[in-house]
Formats: C-alpha cells, sequence, structure tokens
C-alpha cells in the first residue's frame, strides 16, 4: 500500500512512518488492488489527532480520531478503517447477488 504521512505541529518521525506501514500492509489481504493512503498526524495543546483517507477499490474511506497519545490514536483510527473496510466489501459482495 502507498503511505503519505503528513505531520502537522510535530516533528517527522521515521518511527510512525514505519509503525504506520506495517499496519496498513495488514489490510492488503482485505483489498483486491493495493490502495493509497494519506495519513495526517497533527498536536494540538494536549489532544493528538491521527486522519487517515483511504482510496482504492472502489472504496473511499475517511476516519478520524483523537487521543492524548499518538500511538493509542493511530490504533484507534487504524480499527475504524479496518471495520469500514469489512463493512465496504460486504456490502459490495451482497450487491453482486
Amino acid at each position: 500500500m502507498q503511505l503519505s504521512v503528513t505531520f502537522k505541529n510535530l516533528d517527522s518521525s521515521d518511527f510512525y512512518r514505519r509503525y504506520l506501514q506495517e499496519k496498513l500492509d495488514r489490510f492488503d489481504k482485505y483489498l483486491y488492488n493495493p490502495g493509497t493512503a494519506d495519513v495526517v498526524l497533527r498536536s494540538e495543546k494536549l489532544r493528538r489527532i491521527a486522519e487517515i483517507s483511504l482510496s482504492g477499490d472502489k472504496l473511499g474511506i475517511h476516519a478520524k480520531e483523537e487521543h492524548t497519545d499518538m500511538q493509542a490514536a493511530i490504533d484507534l483510527v487504524l480499527d475504524k478503517v479496518k471495520k469500514q473496510i469489512v463493512k465496504g466489501k460486504e456490502k459490495l459482495q451482497s450487491h453482486r447477488g
């Protein structure tokens, strides 16, 4: 999966890039073709916000989550993305007939 990470009000970190790449590569088994993911990680006062926009396989997914810890925010937003991917695939398969 192609990954684009943007850091706002944070120092860019290879740790978060590798962590996101590892987690997002797990979603390839749910998709027929590799997708692209645009990730925005930002900090506002005490909140850490993670946003993911995923596109591919007739699916357009957007999820946003905030937490006091960045790694926890990433995990929570990835859970949301996984639910949306599974729900979208089930919807496509049920419409096939």
